[in-house]
């Protein structure tokens, strides 16, 4: 795909983990309704013309996703037109074959609107809970990724693969089959050798650009076009996937989401060894950084920057970080919908023209 050709097919989505949010009392919610909150923010989404909805699987109290098949089959039954997909799926402790088998479940129960990420996920906690070792997380996810290309590949027809860290597969074919194919995206943070891998089992690439300036992942993208030029591949789409909020004014929306922004990388730094997050830090992440947060024109002129950058064909912005009330990402979905995506599309256009 030419870095033109990319500029006008460009799709713009949303991605979310279900980040439990506060009440009016400044107390998190329960799981159940930040579930319910995520259905109504996709459902949203799709009315505002947002082109795909992601839900992130984790394994831990501060997110409340850890099915995302199984609310997005309840966005799916309220929704027309949003692909619906994840953000991403942990194949390292999942089964390749039950995936196939939920996704192919979803996009026929979407009338083909169903995608998965697959990724080795930025947290462990879903290891011990399935019985696994985290000295397997390498093979695991490699093997787990070849046997996935194998269903793949076999469109639904006969398939035999073998490996090391499971017994032999022989079957005549996975049921439901897909009636429109399978969409799949390998989720990468930045390894050379991941994206590389991406290339070589002819995924699509989404690039999760979570720190520091987006620009510095083009050379990731550089060598995944190589790779699929060298490798006799057709060109494949590239993606990213990034944090940010929309609101009114820059300033509002710096306010608003900081202090959750804050709350959720400390946590995480806990357990990391990270010291705490500034407002320097912050401000210097939106401004120059991976943080996309201002308002309409702002979150848009920055979108359109690292799509021609990067040569991108998808951008999905993370509007969930920390425990920002529901209310609050509504409206950053409305505005998302309504303005950032259509202004980011008469930026590309212009571009073109």
């Amino acid at each position: 795909m030419t870095e033109a050709q990319g500029h006008q097919q460009v799709s713009l989505g949303l991605d979310t983990f279900g980040d439990v949010t506060i009440g009016d009392d400044d107390a998190p919610l329960p799981s159940a309704q930040v579930l319910r909150d995520v259905v109504e923010q996709a459902v949203l989404a799709d009315q505002v013309g947002v082109d795909a909805i992601g839900l992130g699987e984790h394994h831990r109290d501060d997110y409340a996703i850890s099915a995302p098949d199984v609310v997005l089959a309840h966005v799916a039954a309220r929704t027309e037109r949003i692909l619906l997909g994840t953000a991403v799926t942990v194949l390292s402790s999942d089964d390749p074959v039950r995936v196939h088998e939920r996704f192919a479940t979803l996009d026929a129960l979407s009338r083909g609107r169903a995608e998965v990420t697959l990724g080795r996920g930025s947290f462990t906690e879903s290891f011990p809970l399935f019985g696994l070792e985290l000295s397997d997380y390498e093979i695991l996810f490699a093997e787990k990724l070849d046997l996935f290309a194998t269903i793949r590949d076999a469109g639904g027809g006969p398939l035999a693969w073998q490996g090391t860290t499971r017994p032999p597969l022989r079957a005549d074919g996975l049921n439901p089959p897909y009636e429109t194919g399978l969409r799949a995206w390998v989720g990468v943070g930045g390894s050379p050798e991941s994206v590389v891998r991406a290339a070589r089992y002819r995924f699509p690439l989404m690039l999760a650009v979570i720190g520091g300036d987006p620009a510095r992942f083009a050379p990731y993208a550089d060598l995944y076009r190589r790779a699929n030029e060298e490798l006799g591949n057709a060109p494949l789409p590239i993606g990213v996937h990034a944090p940010g909020f929309v609101a009114d004014t820059d300033e509002e929306a710096r306010d608003r989401l900081f202090p959750h922004f804050k709350a959720n990388r400390d946590r995480i730094g806990r357990e990391r060894g990270w010291p705490p997050a500034s407002r320097i830090q912050f401000e210097q992440e939106v401004s120059h950084g991976a943080v996309f947060a201002g308002s309409p024109e702002t979150v848009a002129r920055k979108i359109a920057t690292t799509v021609r950058t990067l040569g991108l064909s998808r951008f999905d912005l993370k509007y969930s970080n920390g425990p920002q009330p529901h209310a609050e990402l509504m409206r950053c979905i409305e505005l998302y919908g309504t303005r950032v995506a259509p202004r980011v599309r008469e930026l590309l256009a212009d571009d073109t023209a």
